[in-house]
């Protein structure tokens, strides 16, 4: 098992486990095209040739990014894959300069484990929410903020 950037190749792969995981109302849907266009945002977990893992880092604003697309797949949960795949992304978050991370998820618990505080959905910048109303479940989707200050 290894971490590294995602690549093209891994696109179909990434979506397959995200389309899981939304299709069961534990994440959103993000189309292929979505997933290309910003796979440089991407790291994946990888057993062979199989992706096992994935989440992006996207940066939001100057001092903010937010982490999504969290996805480990069936069997291969509760072996501290996720784990890994948020300390490289926060690793990644630190090395661009950002101060914050922040996810938006229908489990909060897991982000609780790693130091995430829920927050207010008003205390994030609105134009975080420019995805949101283009969602199906807009505007109460249920997915709870929550925010981790890097150190």
């Amino acid at each position: 098992m290894k971490i590294r950037p995602a690549k093209v190749s891994d696109v179909k792969q990434i979506h397959k486990l995200i389309e899981y995981y939304a299709d069961n109302k534990e994440m959103l849907h993000r189309s292929l095209n979505a997933i290309y266009e910003n796979i440089q945002e991407f790291v994946v977990v990888v057993e062979g040739d199989k992706v096992i893992g994935c989440g992006a880092l996207h940066v939001s604003w100057d001092d903010l990014a937010e982490i999504k697309a969290l996805a480990v797949g069936k069997g291969y949960t509760k072996k501290g894959i996720g784990k890994q795949i948020m300390k490289t992304l926060e690793k990644n978050a630190k090395l661009l300069g950002v101060k914050k991370v922040f996810v938006l998820s229908f489990k909060p618990q897991f982000f609780e484990k790693l130091k995430y505080n829920v927050v207010a959905k008003e205390t994030l910048p609105h134009k975080i929410w420019s995805e949101c109303i283009n969602c199906h479940l807009f505007p109460d989707c249920g997915e709870v903020p929550l925010l981790k200050k890097l150190k």
